[in-house]
């Protein structure tokens, strides 16, 4: 007896994820994070890292380790501003403030 072939739809669709919880994943990596506090830098490094922020130009490739909403996050780009008066870095489209870098480094 011959098999009857599957329409390529029908057997693609044996090959998707199937998740019987909709937003559980997303609910286990939300619960997963671990939550850090925020360093509190030395006199050392604070003036290691102001000579750094003043070398620091628009259009210039840095990479920056920040504080963000109990968590360190790291982000490469091209400097679109640097406002020393509001106190915001902002690399690409990520805005920082200055009171939240925890290092820069230039690429």
């Amino acid at each position: 007896m011959a098999r009857q072939k599957m329409s390529p739809d029908k057997r693609a669709a044996q090959f998707l994820p199937f998740q019987a919880v909709k937003g559980l994943d997303e609910a286990l990596r939300a619960k997963e994070k671990i939550t850090v506090p925020k360093i509190e830098l030395s006199e050392e490094m604070f003036e290691e890292l102001d000579k750094k922020m003043h070398d620091i130009r628009k259009g210039s490739i840095i990479s920056c380790v920040y504080f963000h909403k109990g968590e360190y996050l790291k982000v490469t780009g091209m400097v679109a501003r640097l406002d020393e008066v509001a106190r915001i870095l902002q690399i690409v489209n990520t805005k920082i403030s200055f009171d939240d870098i925890l290092d820069v480094t230039f690429e």
